[in-house]
């Protein structure tokens, strides 16, 4: 791990400051973003096959992925519904079906490339020391081009304040996801801090995949990043079935993918009026998906 929590903080903060208009160079840190998550997500699957016993371990990843899958879904699920009573908005499904099996695919190309360094791994059986600090290398550098990335969402302060119910979303999601992270610490028999880190992915599944592994092994990571990947698989199937009678419910249970990758299909199936709305809830979640994890991370060492 590193020296010091700041030391991973710092690319984050770095690259929050730095704010550009040129399309051209926003774009190519976005093609960036994702090399570096697919090089990592591969070293990730190379660890994977260092580990002694691996099938006991695939059990152990298993276990872990259901039991959080199971008690966080449950506790988000047992309160996005009063947001819709509550604070409603109607949605209204206007414009064409998305290809949502073509999205499920993109999702799975991930799979594959933790899949492929695990083979690769397997096959070879070479020395991977190395693979813990090209990691932890190539993960400041991404930290820092999200970073910028975040600060030029096209989101204002302002912007986010006035919106009352994704904030609320938001707040909602993390409450319940902790609350539902310390039922699986219980179940499970693992700290609560590493719980409450696990839990704070809220649908980021390649960073906190990266984020787990780089701090508990690749257990954790594998775990992690299994765990928020089928929580977005689930959300493209359940939002176009759901979101005209619980709209909130189905923007807060894609997380901070509401963002981006499950936005099209909130708009598509949702409207316009459910757009800000995913926006912010959205931004809120990815902007606290590192800081959250990597602070009970810094706790639990």
């Amino acid at each position: 791990m590193y020296s010091g929590v700041f030391m991973i903080f710092l690319p984050l903060i770095i690259g929050y400051f730095i704010s550009l208009s040129n399309e051209s160079w926003l774009h190519r840190i976005s093609k960036v973003v994702s090399y570096l998550i697919y090089v990592i997500l591969f070293l990730m699957g190379l660890s994977l096959s260092a580990l002694d016993n691996l099938s006991a371990n695939l059990q152990t990843i298993i276990l872990y992925t259901s039991t959080f899958f199971i008690t966080i879904g449950l506790c988000n699920l047992a309160v996005l519904p009063f947001i819709d009573k509550y604070f409603s908005v109607q949605a209204n499904a206007k414009g064409t079906s998305l290809p949502i099996h073509k999205m499920a695919l993109e999702s799975a190309k991930l799979i594959l490339v933790v899949g492929a360094g695990l083979l690769l791994g397997l096959l070879l059986s070479f020395e991977v020391s190395w693979v813990n600090q090209g990691s932890e290398a190539i993960l400041l550098l991404l930290l820092f081009f999200i970073g910028i990335q975040l600060r030029n969402s096209g989101l204002t302060l302002k912007q986010i304040i006035l919106n009352k119910r994704g904030m609320l979303i938001a707040l909602v999601i993390i409450l319940t996801s902790w609350c539902g992270g310390i039922l699986s610490a219980y179940i499970l028999d693992i700290p609560v801090t590493n719980a409450l880190a696990m839990s704070s992915g809220f649908g980021w599944y390649s960073l906190a995949g990266i984020l787990m592994g780089d701090a508990y092994g690749p257990i954790y990571g594998g775990a992690s990043f299994m765990l928020e990947l089928l929580r977005e698989l689930v959300a493209l199937v359940a939002i176009p079935m759901l979101i005209r009678r619980y709209p909130c419910t189905s923007i807060g249970y894609a997380g901070a993918t509401a963002m981006d990758f499950t936005l099209p299909v909130i708009q598509s199936t949702g409207g316009v009026k459910c757009v800000p709305i995913a926006i912010v809830s959205g931004f809120i979640l990815s902007l606290l998906v590192p800081v959250l994890m990597l602070f009970f991370v810094s706790l639990g060492h």
